[in-house]
């Protein structure tokens, strides 16, 4: 189907999103490997929530936020994935505007509020291993909440905030977006209107932000490799090193793909890279998340392992 040239965005009633591109074969490949990494994501997150939430002595704030970061991922693919894997299925590139908008307001949603977990999660690690007398203080159980609903508030208001101003602009460029599911600056693609400048001051404010949290995590793993390093117990060493590496990896990977996804170059912008990038931060984080955590994590492989061994025994 062309891209139709509409001359006000009130009268778009759907959009076009990116297919599968090239053969029938490919487009197979495509389909197997999303619904396989969907399908690993859900179920590893899945375990994640059920068993922290199950096992009482998981009740901690590291595993608290390890929980709401597997929510948070859990969201953020089952954005994307399922309706691309239903349009593939469908042989159609269609969404509706209630459905791109929504796509849009959770998928900014979901990725804001994860990296304020993640900076909270740094925190945490601060506090365990450079004021650990002052752990159950600084974080116990109420303050944990607060500093997680802090972190889906602010993600809300940054979707709401974007999402509204995104969808006020014009839109009269055709209405095929070249992503295989809405995002902000494909969607601003479309739009004729000056008034996009908007949405550039609330970029700017958000990546300030960002940056103060950025800071914010650096100065704290300074601090914690500093403490670490004075530490006499080589053993202490280790196991103080192997609770901050698994964070330090979630985070690497979800800072660097979506600075590449959002900072490439414009030679990097035809829909074959755009669709290759997004996957890489859309897609992949969620569903490797859960196996950077329990790989070098002992204490969580046993209770996966002890709730897995229940379920079976039930069986």
């Amino acid at each position: 189907m062309p891209s139709q040239q509409i001359s006000n965005s009130s009268s778009i009633t759907e959009f076009l999103l990116l297919p599968f591109a090239g053969t029938q074969q490919l487009q197979l490949l495509h389909f197997c490997l999303f619904l396989t990494t969907y399908l690993a994501a859900l179920l590893g997150n899945s375990l994640i929530i059920t068993t922290t939430a199950w096992h009482h002595h998981l009740h901690t704030p590291m595993y608290f936020f390890l929980l709401n970061l597997a929510l948070l991922d859990l969201g953020t693919i089952s954005t994307t994935v399922p309706k691309s894997l239903v349009n593939s299925l469908r042989h159609s590139r269609v969404i509706s505007y209630a459905g791109c908008v929504l796509q849009l307001f959770f998928l900014v949603f979901l990725i804001v509020a994860e990296y304020f977990l993640l900076t909270i999660m740094a925190y945490d690690r601060y506090v365990a291993i450079c004021r650990p007398l002052h752990y159950g203080t600084l974080l116990g159980s109420r303050a944990c909440a607060y500093m997680a609903a802090a972190a889906w508030a602010c993600g809300f208001l940054s979707a709401l905030l974007h999402t509204a101003n995104t969808f006020s602009l014009p839109l009269c460029q055709g209405n095929a977006v070249h992503q295989f599911f809405c995002e902000i600056p494909q969607i601003l693609k479309l739009s004729c209107s000056t008034a996009y400048l908007r949405e550039l001051w609330l970029s700017v404010f958000g990546t300030s932000l960002a940056l103060a949290c950025f800071v914010f995590i650096v100065v704290s793993y300074v601090q914690i490799f500093r403490a670490v390093l004075r530490m006499p117990s080589q053993q202490g060493r280790h196991k103080a090193f192997a609770t901050c590496l698994p964070h330090l990896a979630v985070l690497s990977l979800f800072l660097s793909t979506a600075s590449f996804a959002y900072l490439k170059p414009p030679s990097m912008s035809s829909p074959s890279w755009n669709l290759v990038v997004s996957v890489l931060y859309s897609v992949v984080p969620p569903a490797v998340n859960l196996l950077i955590y329990s790989l070098r994590n002992q204490e969580l492989k046993a209770a996966l392992s002890k709730l897995l061994t229940g379920c079976f025994q039930k069986q």
